[in-house]
């Protein structure tokens, strides 16, 4: 039994030997063959597997960043294969012209990140932010605007993005052309958009009034635009009162402008903040009001609608007060028709004469006597001014001693002053 055994465990060692020889002279050509990746450092064990070598399954070991080119958003999710079409995996190119087709045709060069983001390629945050170094920085709507509305596709070796034009016209010509309230191109509107309108909302639109020759103020500022423009006129619009309130002008009858030849400058009288309650700066005459005056009516002094040329002087108006005044009376008197002389335009009454501006100042007790100590036979002008004229009695009447049996002279003042009549003296 031993010999059979021992004959079978030779042969059996006999036939492996035969086999590993075989073996060995098949391994010897196997090792030389090239990776069919050509040179890369990376462990097979990194993508294959000892028990499937096929599909390869890249272990989370793996990093493309090591290689020069970082996997992230979108590149981090799409198969190998969309960038590796050869398993050379180092001739795959990172230019993203090599992967991406430039629908640019060139105007911007080869780097796609210069606008996307590997988020999405259609991601517009870049773009937005690439746009504020150009002419047009983006704001308001345009922000949100597709990219297609401005640069829209053109033919083969024409631009489509680089030095396009800037002017609101290159994309707002229709909404110009189709604007009706007001029609933009029959009032001859300037084209720039950007006068009345704003990019956060197209509706709405305001114009600066502050940058023509006639600034709104008042309730000028609260009207629509038809208020004044309902003729289209816009360019050379009068900017006169009377092109726009001639109809108010002519039907005011309290008083009566235009019978009245009042100024068609209605600023002169009116504001813009509130058309009645108009006042006028009697300062800019040749009469201004003081006192009284101030505070009358207008028709107090033109109840006869006579406003330009009317007399200034004072009998014009107060002629029934200097007839009817009595006491005394300035007519039979021939008082001066000036009223100032006596009186104010604070008060018609209490009225006082300044006699230091005739031949006669009153000084002393004369100062502070009535005028009808003097006056009482209603003489005023010309009236004399020797002592005697007034003082006759006292002359007559002294006897200590007896100024008219002595023969004194008639001129008091020799002998009395006006601050006091007894006490007189004599310079001797």
């Amino acid at each position: 039994m031993t010999a059979p055994r021992t004959v079978a465990l030779i042969a059996a060692m006999l036939l492996l030997a035969s086999i590993f020889e075989d073996a060995g002279a098949e391994a010897t050509p196997a090792a030389s063959l090239k990776s069919p990746h050509g040179r890369l450092d990376t462990e097979c064990s990194v993508c294959h597997s000892p028990q499937n070598w096929k599909p390869a399954v890249i272990s989370k070991k793996f990093d493309h960043k090591a290689l020069g080119f970082t996997l992230e958003a979108g590149h981090a999710n799409v198969r190998c294969i969309a960038c590796h079409g050869s398993l050379v995996f180092s001739d795959a190119s990172t230019d993203c012209a090599s992967c991406h087709q430039d629908v640019h045709r060139g105007e911007f060069g080869t780097t796609c990140a210069s606008c996307h983001t590997t988020a999405s390629f259609g991601d517009d945050s870049e773009m937005i932010r690439a746009h504020e170094t150009t002419r047009f920085p983006l704001t308001g709507s345009h922000t949100t605007a597709d990219c297609r509305g401005c640069h829209r596709p053109a033919e083969q070796g024409h631009l489509e993005f680089v030095n396009l034009p800037t002017e609101c016209a290159s994309c707002h010509a229709d909404d110009y052309r189709a604007a009706r309230q007001p029609d933009h191109a029959a009032a001859g509107f300037p084209q720039e958009c950007s006068l009345c309108h704003q990019t956060a909302a197209w509706e709405g639109a305001s114009f600066d009034h502050g940058a023509t020759d006639f600034a709104l103020t008042g309730a000028h500022e609260a009207q629509q635009c038809d208020a004044c423009h309902a003729d289209a006129v816009f360019d050379g619009k009068p900017t006169d009162c009377l092109s726009c309130h001639r109809s108010e002008y002519e039907g005011t009858a309290d008083p009566s402008h235009a019978l009245a030849g009042f100024s068609t400058s209605c600023a002169e009288c009116h504001s813009t903040t509130t058309w009645t309650g108009a006042s006028f700066d009697h300062e800019a005459t040749d009469f201004p009001l003081t006192g009284a005056h101030d505070a009358q009516q207008c028709e107090a002094c033109h109840a006869d609608a006579v406003f330009d040329g009317k007399p200034t002087d004072c009998l014009s108006c107060h002629r029934s007060e200097y007839e009817g005044t009595t006491d005394p009376s300035h007519a039979l008197a021939a008082f001066a028709t000036d009223c100032t002389q006596c009186h104010s335009t604070t008060q018609w009454t209490g009225a006082s004469f300044d006699h230091a501006t005739t031949d006669f100042a009153l000084t002393g007790a004369h100062a502070s006597q009535q005028c009808d100590a003097c006056h009482a036979d209603g003489v005023f002008d010309g009236k004399p001014t020797d002592c005697f004229s007034c003082h006759q009695p006292e002359y007559v009447q002294t006897t200590s001693p007896d100024h008219e049996t002595a023969g004194f002279p008639t001129s008091c003042t020799q002998c009395h002053n006006t601050i006091q009549w007894a006490g007189a003296s004599f310079d001797h």
